[in-house]
This record gives C-alpha cells, sequence and structure tokens, in this order.
C-alpha cells in the first residue's frame, strides 16, 4: 500500500477561516472586493506596519503591478536577484523590460551588495542605468538590508521587495517588504499563509497604492459609463479569497513559530553530519520565518549528494526538491545579462528544500527522520 504523501508545504488550516468565508456568503458579498478584502488589507498592513495595502489576486499581479507604478516599460533595464522563482522574472518580461541579473552571497543566499554594485556600475558605463531593482528575501531569509538601501540610495535605484516567501520576517526587527518603495507578498497554497491564491502589495505611498487598485480593476474612469483611459487589469482579490486570508492572519505567527521550531528539528537530525549544513541565520538581526528549512550537502567520503537524499525520500513518498534553478541558468531568460560571483550555481548544485509545513505530524516528522537517517547512515 503506498503510503501517505508528505508535502514539501501544504496549506495549514487555523480554524475561523470558515467564519469569514461564511459572512461573505450570508451577506452576498461574493463579487470581488467587499468587507473581507477591506479588513484583510487593513490588517496585514498593521501586521506588517506599513501604511497601505492592495490585496491583489497572486504575488506576481503585485509584482507587475509594482513595476508599471515605477514607471517599467519596454527595453528598460531591471537588476534583480537570480536566485529566485520564475515568476519574479515573469513579471519583469510582462513588461517587455530587460531583467539584469545579479548573483547571491553565502550568509543569506539573497543578493550580493558587493555584486549589485558592480553590476549598476557596469550597465551605466554601458549607457542604460537600471531603473529599478527587484530584490527576493530567499526562503523567508531577510536580505542584507542596510549594505543593499546604501547601494540602491548612492545611485537612487527604487527597490521592489519580493517578500512572496518572507511575510512576518524582520531585519533588525522590522518586517520584511516594508524597506523599499513596494513590497509583494504571495498566499500561494504553499506560502506560510494562503488564501489559496492570492497576494498583496504594500507601501507607505498612499498614491502608488491608491492607483494599484484603479490598476487592478481594469482602470475604469471616475465616469457614469464604462470608460478606460489606460491599460488596466483584473488583478483584485476576491471577497471570499481575502476572507481565508483574514482566518489565516488570525495564525501566521504560530505557523512562524513551528516552522522555526522545524528548522531546529531538522539542526538536531544533521548534527552528527558535518557534512550537512542547516541554512539558518547569520546573526541575531536577521528574524527568518524559514519557511522552507533547506540544507547544503557537501562533499564527503560516503559519496552522498543531494540527489540521493532526494531519491530516498521520494522513495518513501516524501516530497524534497532541489534550491530555485538560478534565473540566468533557465533557457527562456538565459540570453539576459548576469553579473556572477559563482555563489547561486554552487548552492543550486548541493541544495535541497525540506519539507517544512506548519502541519507536519509526529508520524510524518518520525517518517522523514527514518527515512534521512537510513540514507545517511547507509
Amino acid at each position: 500500500m503506498t503510503k501517505e504523501k508528505i508535502y514539501l508545504s501544504s496549506p495549514h488550516l487555523g480554524g475561523n477561516e470558515i467564519k469569514y468565508v461564511q459572512e461573505a456568503f450570508d451577506t452576498n458579498w461574493i463579487a470581488p472586493l467587499g468587507p473581507n478584502v477591506n479588513g484583510f488589507e487593513e490588517e496585514l498592513a498593521a501586521y506588517s506596519k506599513t501604511a497601505h495595502c492592495a490585496a491583489l489576486s497572486s504575488g506576481t499581479a503585485a509584482l507587475h503591478l509594482a513595476l508599471i507604478l515605477l514607471g517599467i516599460e519596454q527595453d528598460d533595464e531591471v537588476l534583480c536577484s537570480t536566485f529566485t522563482f520564475s515568476a519574479t522574472v515573469n513579471a519583469i518580461a510582462y513588461q517587455k523590460a530587460i531583467p539584469i541579473f545579479v548573483d547571491s552571497e553565502k550568509e543569506t543566499w539573497n543578493i550580493c551588495p558587493k555584486t549589485l554594485e558592480e553590476a549598476i556600475c557596469a550597465r551605466i558605463e554601458n549607457g542604460t542605468k537600471p531603473k529599478a531593482l527587484v530584490l527576493v528575501h530567499l526562503y523567508g531569509m531577510p536580505s542584507k538590508m542596510e549594505e543593499i538601501m546604501q547601494v540602491c540610495d548612492k545611485y537612487s535605484i527604487p527597490i521592489i521587495e519580493d517578500s512572496a516567501e518572507a511575510l512576518g520576517a524582520t531585519y533588525k526587527g522590522q518586517k520584511m517588504g516594508t524597506f523599499g518603495k513596494l513590497g509583494v507578498f504571495s498566499f500561494n497554497g504553499n506560502k506560510i499563509i494562503t488564501t489559496s491564491g492570492g497576494g498583496a502589495l504594500i507601501s507607505e505611498d498612499q498614491g502608488l497604492i491608491d492607483k494599484s487598485r484603479f490598476l487592478a480593476t481594469q482602470a475604469r474612469d471616475a465616469a457614469p459609463h464604462y470608460q478606460h483611459s489606460q491599460i488596466g487589469y483584473n488583478y483584485r482579490m476576491s471577497n471570499i479569497v481575502a476572507g481565508i486570508g483574514r482566518g489565516q492572519l488570525e495564525v501566521l505567527d504560530n505557523h512562524i513559530a513551528l516552522r522555526r521550531a522545524n528548522n531546529e528539528w531538522y539542526k538536531s537530525i544533521f548534527q552528527k553530519f558535518e557534512y550537512i549544513e542547516v541554512f539558518t541565520e547569520p546573526s541575531s538581526d536577521y528574524f527568518s520565518n524559514h519557511w522552507l528549512t533547506c540544507i547544503l550537502v557537501h562533499s564527503n567520503k560516503k559519496n552522498i549528494v543531494g540527489e540521493t537524499i532526494r531519491l530516498a525520500l521520494e522513495d518513501e513518498n516524501i516530497e524534497c526538491r532541489p534550491l530555485w534553478k538560478p534565473m540566468h541558468q533557465q533557457p527562456v531568460f538565459s540570453h539576459h545579462p548576469f553579473y556572477s560571483n559563482g555563489t547561486s550555481d554552487g548552492l543550486f548544485e548541493i541544495g535541497l528544500c525540506m519539507p517544512s509545513g506548519s502541519n507536519l505530524s509526529d508520524n510524518q516528522r518520525y517518517r522523514i527522520k527514518s527515512a534521512l537517517l537510513k540514507v545517511l547512515r547507509n
């Protein structure tokens, strides 16, 4: 009999989601917008300690609108973390802009401030100053924000924070998504909280958020008839989905605590295997939500590599996957400029994402640990 599958990161409901969803049905607020959307925006802004929030259909939609709001157009150059999921770069492609990929540093796996400045200087020397930076906080780990902001401020380059994986994480006590001109969250089914599908855009600039809502509702002008003076998008979150989000926000801090506990649990498993490194914060300045716990499998006498572990877990119906394949290696983006220091390529070669759901049961942990020890000890 096939064993029950253990997923990398499955949805974890708190119980009150149904209350908000039922209210939407009871009051006939089924269409996009409504009390749950308003409430979710207010509550998410309060949690993030930012002024304004727009609830949207996906994190990708939020990224796309952020680029539009910053005036990114065809052939503009946009700096971007290479070590990320493709949605980050797809949004740049939607604007027919040119992604300029920048490599990572080894402590947080996020964009390297030194390589970032090298890329900016090289593009300026080439006669094309980048118009923005899309910065990713990978696997919930905050980037080196102080150094990155110093570089971007020096060259007057606005930052869009792709915090799709980093809701609730902090750098020096400040929530991720609030450092840049605009911040982006995702509530996809595998994220730390979910609305089944959805995203959000946050900013201190009310004008930007107001405009994002206008663009996200088909850019309808203020007129009694349907009139449109610019291209709009169907990017708003529905009132039902927002109800799920309101319930999920109530358990967000608990989900973060459980994911951080997973990280500590994996450390206890791997502590006897010196060739396994568990990804964790470089100092107390960083507070990761540990959306996914990741490991690096270094060279060892047993000739165990990441794929050895992945396949062993797969045999037990346990999901495990390699780290994100860097965007400069992706066929669709490989022709774009890339400023390398070798870090992301090296991490991709030896890294794995471990099952990290906040809803892992004791039995599931037992199965994961047993499968890991079996392959590592053999």
